[in-house]
């Protein structure tokens, strides 16, 4: 019998553990890879396909706020993902699962609760914290926002995220192993994509999706 791989995504140890912990009280065997920072996480899904499902933070190194889950989301679309995040507001909920989220499960959810969610999502349902009451994005500007960052690439999603943490051109070229004028296009298209005419202008954009979440 194959084992389930299921990638754990977290910059916290203990964090970490918990989340394994959950994992294995899951019904048949399984190979539990662990990521600390996005980066990882990224090599982590591109060296097992098959995994059944990743659990990411939303905010670790390397990565902040939403621009993590539409990077992997771009490039990993049928990896499920569910975030598991410290800020549990219901705007912050309801934007993941816009962005492409299999569910959201709160940091302050016990064991049995996490296992319940994971077990949920395996079955193809998408899990959100109990008090959790759905609706749509309250603002159409967000809305339009939301439907144009879905419309990046993968690369053009790290990139993004990337001028959000404030690094310039050349430093991306250099992360992404990548010449600094393929930096230059990507950022070109993303102002295209956004409808903006500068990078601060994008980053303001990218912030406006982010700014119900407080860890």
């Amino acid at each position: 019998m194959t084992a389930s791989t299921f990638i754990i995504a977290d910059d916290h140890p203990l964090f970490r553990g918990a989340l394994r912990q959950a994992v294995s009280r899951i019904e048949g065997e399984q190979t539990i890879v662990e990521a600390g920072d996005f980066e990882a996480a990224r090599k982590a899904a591109a060296n097992h396909p098959d995994a059944e499902l990743m659990l990411l933070d939303l905010s670790m190194p390397g990565v902040s706020g939403f621009s993590g889950l539409m990077a992997l989301r771009a490039e990993f679309a049928s990896l499920p993902i569910v975030i598991v995040s410290a800020s549990d507001d219901p705007t912050t909920i309801r934007r993941a699962l816009e962005l492409g989220a299999s569910g959201f499960i709160s940091k302050s959810s016990g064991i049995d609760d996490i296992r319940a969610a994971i077990q949920s999502v395996l079955e193809g349902d998408i899990w959100t914290p109990k008090n959790y009451q759905g609706g749509q994005e309250q603002d159409p500007d967000v809305a339009d926002l939301i439907n144009r960052l879905r419309t990046l690439t993968p690369q053009q999603s790290r990139v993004l995220g990337m001028l959000g943490e404030g690094l310039l051109n050349k430093q991306i070229a250099y992360e992404l192993g990548v010449s600094e004028a393929t930096i230059k296009a990507h950022v070109s298209a993303i102002l295209l994509k956004l409808k903006v005419d500068s990078r601060t202008q994008a980053v303001i954009q990218l912030g406006k999706i982010n700014m119900a979440m407080v860890a």
